[in-house]
């Protein structure tokens, strides 16, 4: 078809690349993105439970995103962390810069400013600011301890760093409303990824014994509305790419700007809907399930002329754990596609930060 593009996505495997139609972007229909009620999966019956499961394979095998209600995370506490996104980004950039991820973080905590990284190569520069932070022990909502009494092999991969709470101390209250967000996220991604378990044929607790100190990354991005330069050069927000780790929990606001790449090749605009977050799967969960769900392309552009928040939490095994295809995902006329491999190696954080 003439006037087909050839985008190019970064993954850890090095780039592949993906056709996308001459068409402008278009709303998804319920069937493309449906909504999923997790109300049973909070039930005691193992039969509640698995219509929940049922319902997230459905989704995660056709465009891999589903919108999620009835999710446990209050309006509160959203309302709360969103404000201190605000708080944060509304700072002179002499006092965010202060936090800057390249001059004092090993792991990219910290913030990032406008149009500082290129997540796509065939796209813009990304006009966006974010604020990063990852898992640290002593936060843990479920089991707290001290980084020294985590095992030597699980704490070597540990990439919290204590500065990002440091610099923002003068923020009333930052630390305490950003992570009562974060750890309604944890412990809603620990119920869900048993929901997983389920949809693939496995034991509902397959994975709890490698997910006590797991990959769990705040990130708080700020979409301000683009310039008319950055709006004739087509600027996005954020470029395209896939999410790297099992999957991503998703606040957006109500300004919207999250697009998905269907399988066709056409983008379909993710529009906000009210009291739900948005899922996606990762390429890690991909690689488990031997490609039966799918980790989808998404990128986000600000149209808008107002500033645009989204809350994405990212979850994943602990990074130690070397985990190779699951074994309800194979059989002898569908062999394992993928070699053993740690979470941690197969998520290399530069390639969001360069």
């Amino acid at each position: 078809m003439a006037g087909i593009t050839k985008l190019e996505l970064r993954t850890a495997l090095g780039p592949v690349y993906r056709d996308v139609l001459p068409y402008p972007p278009r709303d998804c229909t319920a069937d493309e993105i449906p909504v999923i009620d997790l109300a049973l999966m909070f039930s005691d019956e193992l039969s509640d439970r698995k219509r929940v499961a049922a319902d997230l394979k459905s989704a995660a095998t056709n465009n891999g995103f589903f919108y999620i209600k009835n999710h446990g995370i209050s309006e509160e506490t959203i309302a709360r962390c969103k404000q201190q996104v605000l708080n944060f980004m509304r700072q002179p950039q002499e006092k965010k810069d202060l936090l800057e991820s390249r001059t004092h973080s090993k792991y990219y905590n910290g913030y990032l400013g406008n149009r500082k990284a290129q997540i796509s190569r065939t796209e813009t520069a990304d006009v966006r600011e974010s604020f990063s932070f990852r898992y640290s022990p002593e936060l843990d909502p479920d089991h707290p301890m001290d980084i020294s009494d985590v095992s030597p092999e699980v704490r070597s991969w540990i990439r919290g760093e204590d500065f990002v709470w440091d610099g923002t101390a003068h923020l009333v209250d930052f630390k305490k409303d950003c992570l009562a967000y974060w750890s309604s996220c944890l412990t809603l991604a620990r119920r869900l990824v048993r929901m997983f378990a389920l949809s693939l044929d496995l034991a509902e607790n397959y994975w709890d014994d490698k997910i006590t100190h797991p990959g769990a990354d705040g990130v708080f991005n700020y979409y301000p509305p683009r310039t008319p330069e950055e709006v004739q050069n087509n600027f996005v927000g954020l470029g395209s790419h896939t999410d790297l780790q099992l999957f991503t929990l998703l606040w957006q606001d109500s300004v919207g700007g999250l697009q998905i790449l269907s399988k066709e090749g056409q983008w379909l605009r993710a529009p906000p809907i009210a009291g739900t977050l948005v899922v996606n799967i990762g390429d890690f969960m991909m690689r488990l399930c031997n490609d039966i769900y799918k980790s989808t392309v998404h990128r986000v552009t600000n149209e808008s002329h107002a500033e645009r928040v989204s809350m994405p939490f990212f979850f994943g095994l602990n990074f130690n754990c070397v985990e190779g295809v699951v074994p309800s995902c194979t059989s002898e006329s569908n062999p394992a596609k993928y070699e053993p491999i740690s979470c941690g190696n197969c998520k290399p954080l530069d390639l969001f930060f360069k």
